[in-house]
């Protein structure tokens, strides 16, 4: 089992940074890929960004690309978040798999946490 905790999300002005951080607590050696996912109100959960820890391989949606970094350690996994946009305002949750293969799906994943509201203003 892996536990998994957010923090990091908040109100921020467009044009502003936030970093969200992921903790995770159990057998996080065997979960090899992670990611961040988002949902806001009315639209589809999308992955915006993924790293493969056995080689630190990362996937960006191309909205976001440029302006977010997803990076990790040991336990805990990172969404750097620049230039946000009103449109990057939604729930974020991190999420462990089991997979070898990035995957940009929900499908991918086998653990989840419980998101982290990001607002971004005008």
């Amino acid at each position: 089992q892996v536990s998994l905790a957010e923090s990091g999300g908040g109100l921020v002005q467009a044009g502003g940074s936030l970093r969200l951080s992921c903790a995770a607590s159990g057998r996080t050696f065997s979960s090899t890929v992670t990611g961040w996912f988002r949902q806001a109100p009315g639209k589809e959960r999308e992955c915006v960004a993924g790293i493969r820890w056995r080689d630190g391989g990362t996937h960006y949606v191309d909205s976001v690309k440029g302006r977010f970094t997803i990076s990790r350690d040991k336990t805990t996994l990172y969404l750097q978040m620049n230039n946000l946009k009103t449109e990057d305002t939604g729930v974020y949750r991190c999420a462990f798999g089991l997979a070898s293969t990035l995957s940009t799906t929900a499908r991918g994943y086998d653990y989840w946490g419980q998101g982290t509201q990001v607002t971004v203003s005008s």
